[in-house]
């Protein structure tokens, strides 16, 4: 099975100026563990995931003035859409990660994360015996 029938399609991009209350909201409300940071005058393509907020907030730092670009993860590992989920799972294991943005041509085309790896590889879940 490959990236491209695992990942997330729709995926929350955010930009750097935004507070990480404002990111931990946006991320809360689309139920995803992860935001693509878009900065095309900066980084360009960057990472913010909960961890990097939880990070923060357990630093006693604010969450209404410290601003993602301060957060956000720029040396990213990027996945191809045609990668297999056991490249994928790798680069994840080698690097400490959870999160793979997915760029096909050069633009984010999705995310896939370990969660997704996990649904695809383990066996539908059976109703419990009655």
């Amino acid at each position: 099975m490959l990236v491209r029938d695992a990942m997330s399609t729709v995926v929350l991009t955010i930009g750097p100026a935004h507070t990480l209350r404002k990111a931990a909201a946006l991320m809360s409300v689309r139920r995803v563990g992860a935001a693509v940071v878009l900065d095309p005058d900066g980084i360009g393509i960057g990472i913010l995931t909960e961890r990097d907020i939880l990070n923060s907030v357990g630093l006693g730092q604010n969450p209404d003035t410290e601003r993602v670009q301060a957060h956000t993860t720029t040396d990213v590992v990027f996945a191809a859409p045609t990668w297999t989920l056991e490249e994928a799972a790798q680069a994840m294991a080698h690097g400490g990660f959870r999160h793979l943005i997915v760029l096909d041509r050069g633009e984010p085309a999705g995310i896939v994360s370990v969660r997704d790896i996990i649904r695809c590889w383990a066996p539908l879940r059976q109703p419990a015996p009655a």
